[in-house]
């Protein structure tokens, strides 16, 4: 019996006319080279300044189980809860570890899906290298959380959906389905993604949306989706509200096109990487490609939507694995002088990389260059807030709450507060900290952190600086930045139950 061209006997797409045999094995020793040099590298800053205020809130956030939070689907606070059992420092290395995997994994699948697209030895060497070596790769995998793993499932999905077409089985769809359904527990972020494929292939791969496969993983990754989009749902679509409190607060559709996307496109892709994506969407765009055409049209799609939003500049980044990885193919095939001076340019973006998104210079050095890269230093002086408030705190009656500006103060004083002598009731009304209500003790005293003054003045009868948080020698992170203060607040104008419902505060 003949295979038909539109088919295979069980439904799903046959194997690309275009693409058999195209696909080469891939060559692990230089690929494990690159991604091993990535590993030994943040091993070695693995938790030299400390923790980051949004790995406290992850790990809390998993200490509450549910199907959704206010900010983000279950996934990365599940995997939080099971890291931070890892005891060495409260659990900030099995984090840290935790998204040095996940980084590991976005490097070698990144050569994998050079493989996919015809890549020799080289090309993959190159693609691994160029993620390995991007501001915005080793920016994310310094810290727990969902943006280190929303890379890593975005290039998951890329490959096993470049593997479905090519291998044309019911059980490829499936695989890609499953882990597109993970990526969606884990990110939003995802289902832009998705439907990028989804508009790719009715552009380029319309006969495959004549066959069951992808019906099916779009069906399965709806499915394990469907617990958060419920949880969401009775809690009147609290998320929505959530991305656009984001983005008002990044400048809407216009501040994204004007500040992020460029930011993007060069110095979180880094600019010594320019060519190489830029090349990629050549790679993509040629005849010879048109079977894989369909991976500009997501990243097009990851572009106009996460703009018009007024989303995040490091939204769309995990394109950049299917660019990078196309520019490396295009480059081996081409050879010439500019293919050989791309590994030094990628080991000098690494260098760089490095010296400005890892905590390797010491915090002087780093401080100056905060407002390249903010996360570094805000992963510094945690212990030493947790001790002023220990300080501030102790002569305190023992029912006498603490509230919160936002969840970086809350989770750092649940998790390190025990061991600096904070035994008292924490609380805030930033994000998912509201929906587990008002602290339990004393409504009439409250100990209050990082509020504007003029607002507690507005709930509270009586209001007592007691100082500011500082850092010594002039260092800064983002507390100092706002200016962080502690206040003694007395007789409040109504009962935690009055006045709970306006604390919400979404960011």
């Amino acid at each position: 019996m003949t295979q038909s061209t539109e088919s295979t006997l069980d439904g799903t797409a046959p194997p690309s006319q275009e693409t058999s045999g195209r696909r080469r094995p891939v060559g692990w020793r230089p690929v494990l080279a690159v991604t091993a040099l990535a590993v030994v590298i943040h091993a070695a800053v693995l938790t030299r300044y400390g923790w980051f205020g949004d790995e406290f809130y992850y790990v809390i956030c998993g200490r509450h189980p549910a199907w959704g939070y206010v900010d983000q689907p279950p996934l990365s606070p599940f995997l939080a809860r099971l890291a931070a059992a890892f005891p060495p420092e409260h659990g900030l290395v099995g984090l840290r570890l935790t998204a040095l995997a996940f980084q590991a994994g976005c490097i070698l699948l990144t050569a994998v899906l050079a493989a996919e697209l015809g890549g020799r030895r080289r090309a993959q060497a190159i693609a691994a290298g160029a993620v390995a070596a991007s501001p915005v790769f080793v920016a994310a995998s310094m810290l727990f959380g969902t943006t280190v793993t929303d890379q890593f499932f975005w290039v998951a999905v890329l490959v096993l959906v470049t593997r479905a077409l090519r291998v044309g089985s019911t059980r490829a769809w499936l695989a890609a389905g499953l882990v597109a359904g993970l990526g969606l527990e884990n990110k939003s972020t995802m289902a832009v993604l998705l439907l990028g494929i989804g508009v790719g292939f009715a552009l380029f791969r319309r006969e495959v949306l004549r066959t069951k496969g992808p019906w099916l993983a779009g069906t399965l990754a709806v499915l394990i989706e469907l617990p958060n989009l419920v949880w969401d749902a009775q809690h009147r679509w609290i998320n929505l509200s959530m991305t656009r409190s984001l983005s008002h607060k990044s400048g809407g559709p216009l501040g994204s096109l004007i500040g992020q996307l460029p930011l993007l496109a060069t110095v979180y892709a880094g600019v010594l990487l320019i060519m190489l994506w830029v090349f990629g969407v050549r790679q993509l765009k040629s005849a010879d490609q048109r079977a894989h055409r369909w991976m500009l049209v997501v990243a097009v799609v990851a572009v106009v939507l996460f703009t018009a939003s007024g989303g995040k500049a490091y939204y769309p980044a995990p394109v950049l694995t299917a660019l990078f990885a196309a520019g490396a193919v295009h480059l081996e095939r081409d050879g010439g002088e500019r293919a050989r001076r791309v590994p030094a340019a990628i080991a000098l973006m690494m260098v760089i990389s490095v010296l400005l998104c890892l905590p390797v210079l010491p915090p002087q050095a780093s401080n100056k260059i905060r407002a390249l890269d903010p996360n570094v230093m805000d992963t510094y002086g945690w212990s030493r807030f947790v001790t002023e408030v220990a300080q501030d705190t102790k002569a305190l009656p023992a029912d006498v709450p603490i509230f919160t500006s936002d969840y970086e103060e809350a989770g750092a004083l649940t998790i390190l507060g025990p061991d600096a002598g904070v035994h008292r009731t924490i609380a805030s009304g930033h994000n998912n900290y509201w929906l587990w209500g008002p602290p339990a003790g004393s409504d009439q005293t409250v100990f209050v952190i990082g509020l504007p003054l003029a607002d507690l003045r507005e709930v509270f009868g009586k209001v007592t600086e007691i100082g500011p948080y500082t850092l010594p020698d002039g260092l800064g992170n983002d507390e100092t930045a706002r200016g962080v203060a502690f206040y003694l607040c007395q007789d409040p104008k109504g009962s935690w139950a009055q006045l709970w419902p306006s604390l919400l505060h979404l960011d």
